[in-house]
């Protein structure tokens, strides 16, 4: 296995790890992790990670960098809903202080490092140097 293809595997491993993860976390409540958020979501995220390692284990380079640009867009889009998860959590409160102070006590844990490092390792592999050097 070349070491690009392996610096995708882990990370599509990283991304699958990273879905049971701690994303956000309210005061004494439990942590949610991305299923908690939003199970049908998850599901289709954990699928294209699925794909995703299947590609780089047949070692099927479009299927691979298909799925690392439909996870990275999976990856943005949640972390958006995210943020506007966290900013209408409360709206059914009719007082914006407290509402607004509730919602500041939602906090984005550690889990969204390990997503985001997963990501870049699975786009890690896409990059190559053009200029390729022959001696003679």
């Amino acid at each position: 296995m070349r070491l690009p293809v392996f610096i995708s595997f882990v990370g599509f491993v990283l991304l699958i790890a990273a879905t049971y993860c701690p994303m956000l976390h309210f005061l004494l409540l439990p942590s949610w992790d991305v299923y908690d958020l939003n199970k049908p979501y998850g599901m289709v995220m954990l699928l294209v990670f699925v794909v995703g390692i299947i590609g780089t284990v047949f070692n099927q380079p479009k299927i691979t960098r298909m799925a690392a640009l439909i996870s990275l867009l999976l990856v943005v889009v949640f972390y958006i809903a995210a943020i506007f998860k966290i900013n209408t959590t409360f709206s059914f409160i009719p007082f914006k202080s407290i509402s607004g102070y509730l919602a500041k006590q939602i906090k984005f844990k550690w889990g969204w490092y390990l997503l985001f490092i997963g990501q870049l390792l699975t786009l890690a592999s896409f990059i190559r140097s053009k200029s390729t050097v022959k001696f003679i």
